[in-house]
């Protein structure tokens, strides 16, 4: 049937905007329903049926927050299509605020989800102005909101029934160093205090996660301690599992979430938690030419959520981001001839 046939579907005909009370009536109902969500989304007695770390919380809650600021808003006639668009923004982006304010979330979960609860939000309010267009009566309407705002609550259980997928990623960075082998092995087996000024600007800290300050190493060779402190208290025990001086180190990762200050992380990117491990790293020297180098950093983190595809875009991106942080020190350091001194090798 041709489309003209059906003009509710076309793009709206200009119509008069909606008043500033109705529009910002819309708005704050699609916050207050976001701040419910995540009060009982995030309520320790329902951790069992329902969870902020879910894929019913992110996808269908904003969307949730879309649709209901359209269908409200557009009481008083429809809204154009940008309005439908981009009106659902307010209310997502001031739910993720009124989450951290709170305190209920950190920063690095806000900028996790900041996406997808905009994009959320938007498909929620073009769903919800096509759909108005199909539903007329009153009582229809009501059921038809009524049914979008309940569906994330009927989800939740269901997925909890499903375990949360394992899933070890490895992130891989290098840098050229002018230096010698020697002198670059010397600063890897042990990091002494990094200063603020020698790290400058990472997007991982400007969001919320701990700057590296030093590592020390217990002894040398396979089965050595090393202790990796980071910002606000956060330790990382590497035990050695491969020694091959001037050519590489290896180590696994234990953290214990248990030590990690409640401010230093965010409780769902805890590292060692439920959702988000670090397992191992490695170094690699490759001498590519006399004085001459690239060092290889490798690590192995372990990703547990319901949405790893789009989570381990930002776990990439993060540890990506601070082992970069960590060559560039190195880098600095070898190509000015710094060793640790003696006293540090401890």
């Amino acid at each position: 049937m041709p489309f003209e046939k059906w003009p509710e579907l076309a793009e709206p005909a200009p119509l008069p905007r909606a008043s500033r009370r109705m529009l910002l009536v819309s708005v704050a109902i699609g916050v207050a329903y976001g701040a419910i969500a995540r009060v009982a989304f995030g309520h320790s007695a329902l951790k069992d049926v329902f969870g902020v770390m879910t894929t019913t919380f992110l996808f269908l809650v904003p969307l949730g927050i879309g649709f209901a600021t359209v269908w409200v808003g557009e009481r008083q006639g429809r809204w154009s299509w940008w309005r439908r668009i981009f009106v659902p923004w307010l209310p997502a982006v001031l739910s993720l605020a009124a989450a951290l304010l709170l305190a209920w979330e950190g920063l690095i979960c806000i900028f996790l989800w900041l996406p997808l609860f905009v994009l959320m939000a938007t498909i929620g309010g073009v769903l919800a102005g096509i759909i108005g267009t199909l539903v007329r009566s009153r009582r229809s309407r009501a059921a038809v909101l009524g049914g979008c705002l309940v569906l994330p609550f009927l989800v939740a259980p269901v997925e909890h029934r499903f375990g949360l997928p394992d899933e070890h990623r490895v992130v891989a960075t290098d840098i050229e160093i002018r230096s010698d082998p020697a002198t670059v092995w010397a600063n890897i087996a042990r990091v002494p205090a990094i200063r603020p000024e020698e790290l400058g600007f990472s997007w991982s800290h400007l969001i919320g996660f701990p700057r590296p300050i030093a590592a020390t190493l217990s002894r040398e060779g396979v089965g050595g301690v090393r202790h990796a402190t980071f910002e606000k208290g956060v330790l990382f025990v590497e035990t050695v599992t491969a020694w091959e001086p001037e050519r590489r180190l290896a180590f696994s990762i234990a953290a214990d979430p248990a030590s990690i200050p409640a401010a230093a992380l965010d409780e769902h990117v805890t590292v060692g938690g439920p959702f988000f491990d670090v397992l191992d790293g490695e170094y690699q020297i490759e001498d590519v030419a006399p004085g001459r180098l690239i060092l290889h950093l490798r690590s192995t983190h372990r990703l547990s959520t319901s949405f790893n595809p789009y989570s381990g875009l930002w776990t990439d991106f993060i540890m990506r981001d601070v082992q970069t942080a960590i060559l560039k020190v190195l880098k600095r350091r070898c190509e000015a001839g710094e060793r640790p001194p003696a006293a540090e090798a401890g």
